[in-house]
């Protein structure tokens, strides 16, 4: 509530994102055309670069009555607990050994039902290969109109690249590499927040936002949870202008320091 009532705003600005960037954009759209004739899709990219975001807009297809989207993201489990994981997003009552049988049986019952079907798979590159060859085969026996999409860090396309698991990549028919923000569309970003917060786009300063655009390097976690926090510092001085004393003041902070900083802090 410190920045609502220091900014006098309703909508606390970089605690969400509540509109995909073009990046993402593009994904999501080629995402659904997939979905209507069949596909195996892998978004990759480092962490916080969008993946959630992107994510939380396909899960909220499932809003529309033409749309069934199955998601999880438990991934370092046996096969049996992960199709577990999925029975239990499809709302599936079955005994163990019935579970592929009825999880194929509902896939069919909604594609009749004139619905496309999506199964995320969060946090994919923690998958074992051979857990993710046999799910491979459980989706084979589903209807045409099904996406698979897997969403993980690039290791799994480097881990899928690899001549033992050709079977798997020759089944991709749709991947992405989801990439930093370069600064000047890093520095969109945190305008668009602010406006959208109904505030002003001076609400840093140009010392904050160089500072910001530095440390962050094009990642848009580490760039919301900055400005989200320079925006705390400010509040602590009753202060409605960002500068940058206060981001320096979140920069001290040990999880903003490298490893080599941490270790030399340690040795002073």
């Amino acid at each position: 509530m410190i920045i609502q009532n220091t900014f006098g705003i309703e909508r606390v600005p970089f605690t969400k994102a509540d509109t995909l960037l073009p990046q993402q954009q593009a994904i999501f759209d080629i995402i659904q055309i997939h979905a209507q004739h069949g596909g195996f899709t892998v978004i990759v990219g480092q962490p916080g670069v969008g993946k959630s975001s992107l994510k939380r807009y396909v899960e909220q297809l499932s809003q529309q009555k033409d749309t069934e989207v199955v998601s999880i993201s438990q991934t370092l489990h046996t096969y049996g607990k992960l199709i577990k994981q999925l029975a239990t997003a499809m709302k599936i009552d079955a005994p163990e050994k019935q579970l592929e049988k009825e999880l194929i049986q509902h896939a069919y019952r909604v594609v009749q039902e004139r619905k496309s079907l999506y199964t995320l798979i969060d946090e994919a590159h923690l998958l074992d290969m051979d857990t993710l060859r046999k799910l491979r085969l459980l989706f084979d026996r589903y209807p045409a109109k099904h996406n698979l999409v897997l969403l993980g860090q690039p290791d799994l396309l480097q881990r899928l690249a690899m001549k033992v698991n050709a079977d798997l990549k020759s089944r991709i028919t749709y991947s992405a590499n989801l990439l930093p923000l370069n600064d000047f569309d890093l520095e969109q970003f945190i305008m668009n927040q602010l406006e959208r917060a109904k505030l002003g786009i001076n609400t840093f300063d140009d010392g904050a936002i160089e500072v910001v655009l530095r440390n962050a390097q094009g990642n848009l976690r580490l760039c919301c949870n900055l400005c989200h926090a320079g925006l705390i510092e400010a509040c602590r001085e009753n202060q409605t202008i960002v500068t940058l004393r206060h981001i320096n003041q979140v920069l001290v902070q040990p999880h903003w320091r490298s490893h080599e900083q941490l270790i030399e802090q340690q040795v002073r």
